[in-house]
């Protein structure tokens, strides 16, 4: 490994820490101030809707999403933009996927390229899908929390199939007020366990856990490895703002 990456994936994780984990509680409580509720809905949508389709296939090489489903949010939830052929599905994810503890939840300004490989399409995606209508439907945080555990409880989403994972490799994202960007990464989702069980967030791990799923209510454990190139091929610089 190059002794630039091994950097690269260090800084990564002290900026997760940051940036995801251990936010300072002033800045918690100014982000909890900055978006306290839910904005209009125009915030959240994008007016160029190509725009949209180009952002959510930058989350994955263009041999990946050239040829994958791209889905984009519209007034009534996600619809499908463009047929795809490899069972891969682009999205363009929006703050409300983040922990229901985030003060970040309602910013209207995150946008988190993802492509989902054919197993997350049909078992990982569906939590995204789902959230985004109890959140059009007007709900509260609370009542989005509360509609996706009845959901689990009813089996009205999918078992979490092996070998699930999403590419988040999009330079163009924007993931929170504190990362930006972030750095490109690659995620992996099991179900609930210790992240022990892969040796994540310890001294010298490129594995990470992502705090937004683990069982509150999802049952599901986001694993998440940095890598060193964005989509397009182009080097990853500690710079992720």
């Amino acid at each position: 490994m190059k002794r630039n990456t091994v950097k690269m994936i260090a800084l990564a994780c002290f900026t997760l820490a940051l940036a995801l984990g251990a936010v300072q509680p002033a800045s918690a409580a100014d982000a909890a101030t900055l978006y306290p509720s839910m904005a209009p809905l125009e915030q959240y949508l994008m007016a160029d809707r190509n725009a949209e389709i180009a952002l959510a296939r930058s989350a994955a090489p263009s041999s990946i999403s050239s040829a994958a489903t791209v889905m984009v949010l519209g007034r009534h939830g996600y619809e499908t933009a463009v047929e795809g052929k490899n069972g891969f599905v682009c999205v363009v994810e929006r703050a409300w996927m983040g922990a229901f503890d985030s003060p970040e939840f309602w910013n209207a300004k995150n946008r988190g390229p993802s492509c989902f490989n054919p197993q997350a399409a049909r078992s990982v995606l569906p939590i995204t899908l789902n959230r985004t209508e109890l959140v059009l439907a007007g709900k509260s945080k609370e009542g989005i929390k509360e509609g996706m555990r009845a959901a689990i409880e009813n089996k009205e989403l999918p078992a979490l199939e092996p070998g699930a994972m999403t590419y988040m490799m999009s330079k163009q994202g924007r993931l929170n007020d504190r990362a930006g960007h972030w750095v490109p990464h690659l995620m992996f989702y099991v179900a609930v366990t210790d992240n022990m069980t892969w040796g994540a967030d310890m001294a010298g791990s490129p594995v990470l856990t992502n705090p937004h799923f683990n069982g509150a209510p999802e049952p599901v454990t986001e694993f998440m490895v940095p890598v060193s190139e964005w989509s397009d091929g182009t080097p990853a610089s500690t710079d992720h703002h």
